[in-house]
């Protein structure tokens, strides 16, 4: 797996959800940047375009080092390989498809990383949270046992889930693989 502790890079960072956009930048597991919260203004496009920028820009100002790549997470599934953003519940603004990956490179001259909120949860609690942590235990313990698969459910504003399975994040053939936030209810039926 990948060894993130280590890694000295920075990355600006956004976890985009209905509610708020929330911007930082990350070197390794540390944080560099406090956290910059913004309204999401979901219901207009040019409004969340221009608060994506702007917190961006924001958290570039406030960096000592260039940063190396943008990654950011964003709620249900979409074209994120492409980074291309749309039909999304909890953001009607992007409905039909914007490719928001190509634009912020355009911008800042950086790779883009776009990938779904629930997917980036579980990956990060893979690498650098709770599967470390446990494995850690258990070769202190004289254990071995190591674990490598891991689900992560999310709760916010909407309701997402991701999978690590053998240290690798399966996203599936549409990118959407572990999303539950669409599961059909039946109990009110």
């Amino acid at each position: 797996m990948l060894d993130i502790k280590n890694d000295k890079r920075i990355v600006m960072t956004l976890d985009a959800g209905g509610t708020n956009f929330v911007f930082s930048a990350l070197r390794g597991i540390e944080t560099v940047v406090e956290p910059i919260t913004i309204p999401a203004n979901v219901a207009l496009l040019d409004n969340c375009l221009n608060y994506i920028v702007i917190g961006f820009k924001e958290v570039r100002k406030r960096l000592t080092e260039k940063p190396v790549a943008i990654s950011f997470a964003f709620p249900g599934p979409a074209d994120y390989r492409n980074g291309i953003i749309g039909d999304l519940m909890n953001l009607p603004a992007f409905r039909g498809g914007v490719a928001l990956g190509p634009m912020l490179e355009d911008i800042f001259k950086l790779p883009v990383f776009i990938n779904n909120d629930g997917d980036l949860f579980a990956y990060g609690e893979a690498i650098a949270g709770i599967l470390p942590e446990v494995n850690q235990l258990l070769e202190q313990s004289g254990s071995p046992k190591r674990y490598r698969n891991l689900f992560g459910v999310t709760m916010g504003t909407g309701f997402g889930g991701g999978l690590v399975h053998n240290g690798e994040l399966y996203i599936g053939d549409n990118g959407a693989a572990s999303e539950i936030w669409l599961m059909r209810n039946y109990i009110n039926n």
